[in-house]
């Protein structure tokens, strides 16, 4: 698991940055557990201007988002043998927009649940119907609580 972070979009504090980088790499490691296999992922924090970019580019939608996943293969839940899933890249201009409401720790917890939301799409999962959203809205709940655990990682 990596984590890099545009100079551009620094907004957590070293202390914060430490604690999501030990998180997110939690949440990989759950997943590598549950799926059987070893996995790996990138996520970026950047800023709106980046993502716009490549939301443009790669979606065809002109305008930020709060989140982008791009995998190195795409398919249902389990139906890729990959050991690099792809990239989670995260605007944190947006994430600290959404944050508001989310208490003191507002952007450090949005930022954890929009790299939960892109690993769950690296993972194959969608939310074009109910159903999908059910499922991986279940799955990012799992991750999320993997991630806040202490002690040894467990499939997630």
């Amino acid at each position: 698991m990596s984590l890099h972070v545009d100079p551009e979009a620094r907004a957590l504090s070293p202390e914060l940055l430490a604690q999501l980088r030990r998180q997110l790499a939690r949440m990989v490691r759950a997943a590598s557990l549950a799926e059987g296999r070893p996995l790996d992922a990138a996520f970026r924090l950047t800023t709106d201007a980046v993502i716009h970019a490549l939301n443009r580019d790669y979606r065809g939608k002109d305008k930020p988002t709060d989140v982008l996943a791009f995998a190195q293969r795409e398919g249902p839940p389990g139906a890729t043998d990959a050991t690099v899933l792809g990239d989670v890249v995260i605007s944190v201009e947006t994430a600290r927009r959404q944050a508001k409401k989310r208490g003191p720790h507002g952007l450090f917890t949005e930022v954890r649940f929009l790299a939960s939301h892109g690993l769950c799409h690296l993972l194959g999962y969608d939310h074009g119907t109910d159903a999908e959203e059910a499922k991986m809205n279940a799955r990012m709940a799992a991750l999320l609580a993997e991630a806040a655990r202490m002690g040894a990682v467990k499939p997630a």
